[in-house]
């Protein structure tokens, strides 16, 4: 496929959202290429009835391995219905998350194991993976009371968890990082928006000089 698939990882409070509605109007002044944004769990219809069930707060608690199932359920339409139709069509596709979070968020912070996780979502992705991943690093801490204050109580299932649990998603994405320095480039996101934003793009115009080339 000749597109471009860059995916944005972080933590709870990292900023990566506001970060990536930030860098679309940005990059457009850097390519001529279509720039397709998305987001997971979701993206598309039925990945985002996918979503609700797994962002709601229920009644009764979701089985640990079922909600990584609904995760790689979500991922592979996301695949299906919107990332391979707009790498095919030459688009760039920026996705507001992708399999890192589940290994990292599952895997980790669930404590299900990173490789079990990876290894489910193996089979939903068969072999599409991102040709960058931008890592917002963030502690856990600072992340958790930047939701608290921006979310002023409203949060979803797995905002609302112990510290504990975003620790251990704290050091699998870590992990990641290690393991993955070719597809995966981290940047500070305890910083000011502005040099966040500023960061990413830079690393994003420096890794694909040939489309992000300084302006149409």
């Amino acid at each position: 496929m000749s597109g471009i698939f860059i995916s944005f990882e972080g933590p709870d409070g990292a900023g990566k959202t506001t970060a990536l509605n930030a860098l679309v109007p940005l990059l457009k002044e850097h390519t001529n290429k279509e720039i397709v944004e998305s987001r997971e769990p979701g993206g598309s219809e039925i990945a985002e009835q996918i979503r609700k069930i797994i962002l709601t707060v229920h009644d009764e608690k979701m089985d640990d391995r079922t909600e990584a199932l609904l995760y790689a359920a979500a991922r592979r339409q996301h695949v299906v219905d919107v990332i391979r139709p707009t790498l095919a069509a030459n688009k760039v596709l920026l996705s507001d998350r992708f399999v890192d979070s589940s290994i990292a968020y599952q895997g980790g912070g669930r404590e299900i194991g990173t490789k079990e996780v990876a290894e489910i979502n193996d089979f939903a992705i068969d072999g599409t993976l991102p040709d960058l991943t931008i890592y917002f690093d963030i502690s856990p801490e600072v992340g958790l009371s930047r939701i608290r204050k921006d979310h002023e109580g409203e949060m979803d299932r797995l905002e609302q968890e112990a510290l504990s649990f975003h620790k251990r998603v704290h050091d699998s994405y870590l992990d990641l990082v290690e393991a993955n320095p070719d597809r995966i480039k981290s940047i500070n996101a305890d910083q000011k928006p502005e040099k966040v934003v500023s960061d990413a793009l830079d690393v994003i115009i420096k890794r694909f000089p040939n489309v992000f080339n300084g302006g149409k």
